[in-house]
């Protein structure tokens, strides 16, 4: 019989809940974004105000959704770190009430492993290289002994900082992805920039600088084009250095950057020069979710009791062990 799992999420800007079967099917995705001021970032004591606001009616409309009662549920799974203090302790007091109360098993899930799990349940990876883009990520990851190993990563800002904070610099709030890619598909002139892999790791915060200041004399269409065709061009690169040394036939692309159209086009020129074969996990599912939570939840199936269900701010992906 299947097992039911509750995935909640709540790292950063989202607080969502899905219910999930561990037949693959997802039941319901229920989420809501805290959007700070324009040309604001996430502050976290707002963020985690929010998710305690809407967490009811979020968990409320997730069991509606997927037509189940608590009781119904075999596990309660919750984001227990890396990410934002404040909001991580949100998702966690959440999962642990209702594992107490209902006497449900607990499992404590690393959010890079929920995007992993979902991307390859959705996509068919068994496999693969993975590039994990987002706001709180960016590495190239491969598995080896039972846990990702790191083939790539950022030094300093990920993809996603990188674009949210050139976003909230010309004003707008995040998540600012979007509105960079709408900016760069308008641009018409590449600009040269600093272009930093130093062996298969990046840096990303001399283009931030760079592209800020140069917003003074070029227009802004072109310096966002700029902007994505350079940083994007060190990701590829990078990813295709770990594609030729594990000789993996796949690559995985997951993380809420991995919606970008730009980004796609020029890792499925990578593929197709290495013979690999691209999975990119449907954009409804490659921003933060419970979904991702659910899975990973079902997937691991390590239960801790209520009074022992951690949250880490600060957690290395290469440190878990994976089923």
């Amino acid at each position: 019989m299947a097992t039911l799992a509750l995935g909640i999420e709540s790292t950063a800007h989202t607080f969502g809940a899905s219910v999930m079967s561990s037949s693959g099917k997802i039941l319901s995705d229920v989420r809501e974004v805290y959007r700070g001021p324009e040309g604001s970032g996430i502050h976290p004591r707002e963020a985690s105000r929010h998710h305690s606001e809407v967490a009811p009616g979020v968990l409320g409309r997730s069991l509606r959704e997927a037509k189940v009662k608590v009781s119904d549920l075999g596990l309660v799974a919750y984001s227990a770190g890396p990410g934002l203090g404040p909001c991580l302790r949100v998702g966690a007091v959440v999962a642990r009430s209702i594992s107490e109360y209902y006497s449900k098993p607990i499992v404590p899930v690393h959010h890079a492993i929920g995007h992993i799990e979902l991307g390859c349940l959705l996509t068919g990876a068994r496999d693969p290289v993975c590039l994990l883009i987002s706001g709180g990520h960016t590495a190239i990851l491969a598995e080896k002994s039972g846990r990702w190993r790191f083939f790539g990563e950022t030094l300093d800002i990920t993809i996603g900082q990188l674009l949210d904070q050139f976003g909230r610099f010309l004003g707008f709030g995040s998540p600012c992805g979007p509105r960079i890619e709408e900016l760069a598909n308008r641009g018409k002139k590449y600009i040269r920039m600093p272009y930093t892999v130093k062996g298969n790791d990046l840096s990303f915060s001399g283009i931030l600088t760079f592209s800020k200041n140069l917003t003074k004399s070029e227009r802004v269409e072109d310096v966002a084009y700029s902007l994505q065709e350079t940083a994007f061009a060190m990701l590829c690169e990078a990813t295709e250095r770990a594609l030729a040394f594990t000789e993996k036939k796949e690559l995985l692309v997951t993380g809420g950057v991995a919606a970008n159209g730009r980004l796609g086009a020029m890792l499925d020129e990578v593929c197709t020069r290495q013979g690999v074969e691209l999975k990119v996990t449907p954009q409804r599912y490659a921003g933060d979710c419970g979904t991702q939570i659910a899975w990973a939840g079902l997937v691991a199936k390590k239960s801790v009791t209520p009074e022992n269900a951690f949250v880490r701010q600060s957690w290395r992906l290469d440190q878990v062990e994976i089923a």
